[in-house]
């Protein structure tokens, strides 16, 4: 009896420590099982933080990428609008410039004509200035050939004088009404140096002044210019030759005076 007792009691050790050791066991793996659990609910927690951080960098990326390629869409039309008012502009500049540079070639090319049409009318004007005149001067020439035939026909002296006279005074009056050539007479008149050239002279008593005597060579004006001094023989008073003549004779003294001494 004592030895079924014995292994009863052995059996209940046996099975208590068999529980006992279960129920480690069982602890042991419940530990385990609770520390996976922990472990796996925390690194499902870390994987969607970082998914969630990983959501995030990436909307904020795509945001920011999306910004930037509006940006660039919005800058890219402005950029090409502003090139294309660019180009526009210089390719204007360029044909104002073309345009400028043929008007400047065409302006030196009409004033080098001009120029040379101008040189042409100075010279033409020159050398045709006097056509109007000798235009005029011809028709006296053909009265001076009509009165010389007529003279060498008739043989009379009195008419060919008398048509010499009247052509020489259709010319006189011609030069004087169309070209303002006009004669003066100088006989009678005052003396005037500024007009007349004294070629001689005489005593007077019955005169006070200088004054001309006689014409050898008439004087001409060109509208109000004179245009050739009158060539006269004038007449000077007695009283004017005595004081020059004591004039002279005292210069002479004087000389005579200085050499003496």
């Amino acid at each position: 009896m004592s030895r079924k007792y014995s292994d009863n009691k052995n059996r209940s050790k046996f099975n208590e420590e068999n529980t006992e050791k279960k129920g480690k066991a069982e602890n042991a793996e419940n530990k385990e099982n609770s520390m996976k659990k922990t472990m796996e609910e925390e690194l499902k927690e870390k994987i969607k933080e970082a998914a969630v951080k990983n959501s995030n960098v990436f909307s904020k990326s795509d945001e920011h990428a999306n910004k930037a390629s509006s940006r660039r869409t919005e800058k890219k039309p402005e950029s090409r609008n502003d090139l294309n008012a660019l180009k526009n502009r210089i390719k204007e500049l360029e044909e104002e410039n073309s345009d400028l540079k043929d008007q400047l070639l065409r302006k030196q090319a009409d004033f080098e004509n001009f120029r040379k049409r101008m040189f042409r009318e100075k010279e033409d004007a020159i050398r045709y200035a006097n056509s109007r005149l000798l235009l005029d001067l011809t028709n006296v020439i053909d009265d001076f050939e009509r009165a010389i035939n007529s003279a060498e026909k008739s043989r009379d002296f009195d008419s060919f004088l008398e048509g010499i006279s009247l052509i020489e005074k259709q010319m006189t009056t011609m030069l004087e009404n169309r070209w303002g050539l006009k004669r003066f007479s100088s006989q009678g008149e005052k003396f005037d140096p500024d007009k007349h050239e004294a070629i001689a002279s005489e005593e007077s008593e019955e005169i006070d002044d200088t004054v001309v005597l006689e014409d050898y060579q008439k004087g001409y004006y060109l509208n109000d210019r004179l245009l050739r001094p009158a060539r006269v023989k004038v007449a000077k008073p007695v009283a004017v030759l005595d004081k020059k003549e004591d004039e002279n004779h005292l210069q002479a003294e004087n000389k005579d005076k200085e050499n003496i001494t």
